[in-house]
């Protein structure tokens, strides 16, 4: 057996500018010393293949989320803010999960196809008649924040300004304590107290997902504190990592002109090309899990209340799992199976309105454009768990 001390050492940290920029061949060799190793700048056991992360994953006994998905064990250490569905075990997590289920269910799903269809249709007719855009500022983060901030009933004056810097606040607490992370809650400051305001009933509208949310409140089925953060949970489910993914779906298929051609020859292929690129770019690239009792794991001796580290981001371009043209986009992949909405009971439960959502807007962009071409020189978004771009300038030709 092997203590988490006695794993391969590794003195290089995946959260520094140069590995956020590019993280794969870090994760490369990590995946090549184990199933796990030790980062020794930050004192934890990291996984970072498939069939490991994806047991951490499924095993929520064993490994649990309510000590915090961060490298804070919230069972020692007060939270920075009330902990909602991400970071609860049974029995709170199940009641949290089935009124989230029952909001999110597909017939509640389908009926949000029309008002994000009209959008979409609005949206990238202005954005081909502009011709040269940025993809992540005029489209990626337009989008969500419009069509899915009037499905789930939340005030429109204030979204764009408070909903992003909120999120990216939020997802930085599941990393390190570092200057970069400190950036992003200076930046975030007072948008919590806006967005927790506008989960609140009143500010919602009657007939969104937010009140649906809170008829499970009136019918006794969860708290009225539970009702706010379930709330903020679909915001975050619908809107962030969304908004990250499908630039990166977009930068996937700029970087190959052929794929381009075939998803606009047959837009069907728009859902292959999102699933793709949730692998190959996970918008959420790593986060912790606590062991609750002694185990032993893949040979790994782990004490209870110790924190392990998991990197969907690195399990997601496997060989192992996925062949070795794992580090390749194509659109001749089965991806289902990857990790980027993560596995078991904390799957993402906004997972069907934020596919919808991609699904919706870039089968419309498909039909409608012939060419996708790069416009200028593109910006990554770095950020200590998320991935993406915060600039994707690119041009339009219409079909």
């Amino acid at each position: 057996m092997t203590t988490p001390e006695q794993l391969p050492h590794f003195d290089d940290d995946p959260y520094d500018d140069a590995n956020l920029a590019d993280p794969y061949p870090l994760f490369e060799r990590m995946r090549a010393a184990g199933p796990a190793v030790w980062l020794t700048r930050h004192g934890v056991a990291a996984f970072t293949r498939h069939a490991a992360v994806r047991e951490i994953l499924v095993d929520h006994e064993t490994f649990v989320s309510g000590a915090g998905v961060g490298p804070k064990n919230l069972h020692h250490e007060p939270a920075w803010r009330p902990q909602g569905i991400l970071e609860s075990d049974p029995p709170i997590h199940t009641s949290m999960r089935s009124a989230m289920v029952d909001v999110i269910s597909p017939r509640g799903v389908r009926t949000l196809r029309e008002g994000f269809q009209a959008f979409a249709d609005e949206l990238v007719d202005g954005l081909v008649v502009r011709g040269r855009i940025d993809a992540v500022g005029d489209m990626a983060e337009v989008f969500p924040i419009h069509a899915f901030g009037d499905a789930v009933g939340i005030p429109r004056e204030g979204r764009a300004e408070n909903l992003l810097p909120h999120g990216a606040m939020n997802f930085s607490a599941f990393g390190p304590d570092n200057e970069r992370a400190r950036a992003y809650f200076a930046r975030g400051e007072g948008t919590r107290d806006w967005v927790m305001r506008n989960c609140a009933r009143e500010s919602l509208t009657p007939d969104g997902l937010g009140a649906k949310v809170w008829e499970h409140a009136d019918a006794g089925r969860i708290t009225s504190d539970q009702a706010t953060l379930l709330v903020r949970a679909l915001l975050s489910a619908g809107l962030d990592t969304t908004a990250l993914a499908i630039g990166n779906t977009v930068a996937s298929l700029l970087a190959d002109p052929d794929a381009w051609a075939r998803v606009h020859e047959n837009p069907r292929l728009v859902r292959f090309a999102i699933d793709e690129a949730l692998r190959i770019e996970s918008p959420f690239q790593s986060f912790f899990r606590t062991a609750s009792v002694d185990t032993i794991f893949h040979g790994i001796e782990l004490a209870a209340e110790t924190k392990v580290l998991v990197f969907p981001g690195a399990a997601n371009r496997d060989p192992e799992q996925w062949g070795d043209d794992a580090a390749r986009f194509t659109l001749d992949r089965q991806a289902g199976g990857h990790l980027a909405f993560g596995m078991g009971i904390h799957q993402c439960v906004g997972q069907p309105i934020s596919r919808l959502e991609m699904e919706v807007l870039l089968t419309t962009l498909a039909t409608r454009v012939k060419h996708l071409r790069p416009a200028g020189e593109p910006r990554r978004f770095l950020h200590t768990t998320l991935r993406g771009w915060s600039s994707l300038p690119i041009e339009l030709v219409a079909a």
